[in-house]
């Protein structure tokens, strides 16, 4: 009776020890496929971990891939573990508790993942299921058969050797506007590198209203951020003659940003609202008459005196927009950003808001603007600055000048044409960038 209970304990342990290996395989092949649809590199579905890393990655959640790549790898090991020790054990039972913990964890955090996955491949939620309960199987299914395609290519390992040169050219610092000398913008997620924008040198006059154009992922923002201290990069930043990086607690307040979002509390009067932005941004040496005329000035030059007494929440979508620039307006800033200040608005609408923008940048400032309907308005503009993504998803200038030559620039009649030009073919544009890039390189060296 002992041998043979032994021997049914050998045999259950290598039928186990088959089907993990059977699961690891079919795991294995079927991210293998998933991954060559997506960009990914295929060597990271035979890797433990990794692999349910870049399968997060692919879903578009990388932060919940981060923790579901220790969750497995400690998995592993407590089952690993468990192996070292003889049945009915207390170690191995220790083990064994462990691997189940954590494997409850896993499986939640696999959830989410899961889940996400079947929106990037566009199939229903009831896949979210069979990939908990049975992600060998399923992955196989997905990688093989050809109707499991993402809408979209990760492309996390790009070939940077075939994107757009390095230009190594830098402006000179002017002392009337901002310089902006950026070598280069990356995070680093989990131990890889990402290089987010790259190479992007130019100076803009006071006086300058200019209009930021770039597809989806181009880096509009995070350029933005760089540029008003946000998100520190690779750069020089040089506003009116001083850098600033450097001396950023003192300029913070020459520098205004409206979201797009509007940040406000709805039951709060406009006049509250402004008066409570003065008292942040304003000197706090200035007086109150001082302080009191400074809001009514702003109050009057956007139309808001009229219903200075109204709850934030009561006002129209156009006025609540311009309320969103007069905070920022409140300390009078050198440099104006506004990200899709236009959104939601109507065409007529938002056109008096942008010629109230191009009087902003007549009375000597600076005034960046993000739009996605630029066309309606273009003739406000000076000029435009185009960001594109190279071949190794990077954001890159692809030109930066005044609007008419722009045209002749990339042998187009409007910005939406141009942006139809820089954008990458699978977003259904003509995949120029790096030709522009490299164009506008050489004709700036």
């Amino acid at each position: 009776m002992p041998e043979s209970s032994e021997t049914v304990t050998v045999i259950a342990s290598g039928v186990q020890a088959l089907v993990l290996n059977i699961g690891w395989i079919m795991t294995s092949i079927g991210c293998f496929m998933l991954f060559k649809k997506d960009g990914i590199k295929r060597i990271y579905a035979f890797i433990p971990g990794v692999r349910e890393y870049h399968v997060a990655i692919m879903a578009e959640k990388e932060e919940e891939g981060r923790t579901y790549f220790i969750l497995t790898v400690c998995y592993y090991l407590a089952r690993y573990m468990s192996f070292l020790f003889e049945n009915g054990s207390l170690m191995k039972t220790f083990w064994l508790v462990i691997a189940a913990s954590i494997g409850v964890a896993e499986f939640v955090y696999g959830i989410r993942i899961f889940k996400s996955l079947c929106y990037v491949f566009e199939k229903s939620r009831k896949w979210t299921v069979l990939w908990a309960f049975f992600p060998s199987l399923t992955s196989l299914i997905w990688g093989v058969s050809k109707n499991f395609v993402p809408n979209h290519r990760t492309i996390v390992d790009a070939d940077f050797d075939k994107a757009a040169k390095i230009s190594k050219t830098s402006v000179e610092a002017i002392q009337s506007g901002i310089t902006v000398n950026l070598t280069e913008r990356t995070v680093t997620n989990f131990g890889k590198k990402y290089y987010l924008l790259k190479d992007i040198h130019l100076s803009i006059p006071t006086g300058h209203m200019v209009l930021l154009l770039g597809g989806s992922g181009a880096g509009k923002t995070t350029f933005l951020n760089a540029v008003t201290g946000y998100e520190k990069a690779d750069a020089e930043i040089i506003l009116r003659g001083k850098d600033l990086y450097n001396n950023y607690d003192s300029m913070k307040y020459d520098l205004g940003f409206v979201p797009q979002q509007d940040l406000m509390r709805l039951n709060d009067t406009v006049y509250y609202t402004l008066s409570d932005a003065a008292r942040l941004r304003l000197p706090k040496t200035i007086s109150t008459e001082k302080r009191t005329k400074r809001i009514n000035e702003v109050l009057d030059k956007f139309g808001l005196g009229s219903v200075r007494n109204s709850q934030v929440g009561k006002l129209s979508g156009g006025q609540r927009k311009r309320l969103s620039i007069a905070l920022e307006l409140i300390s009078d800033p050198t440099l104006f950003i506004l990200d899709e200040p236009d959104s939601g608005l109507d065409g007529v609408v938002a056109r008096n808001l942008f010629e109230s923008l191009r009087k902003i940048a007549d009375e000597g400032k600076i005034v960046i603007v993000i739009t996605h309907t630029p066309d309606r308005v273009i003739d406000l503009f000076d000029d435009v600055m185009v960001l594109a993504k190279d071949a190794a998803r990077t954001g890159r200038l692809a030109y930066y000048g005044p609007i008419n030559d722009s045209y002749d620039f990339f042998g187009k009649k409007s910005m939406e044409e141009v942006l139809l030009s820089i954008n990458q073919k699978d977003e259904g544009g003509e995949g120029r960038a790096d030709e522009f890039v490299e164009k506008y390189s050489e004709m700036i060296s």
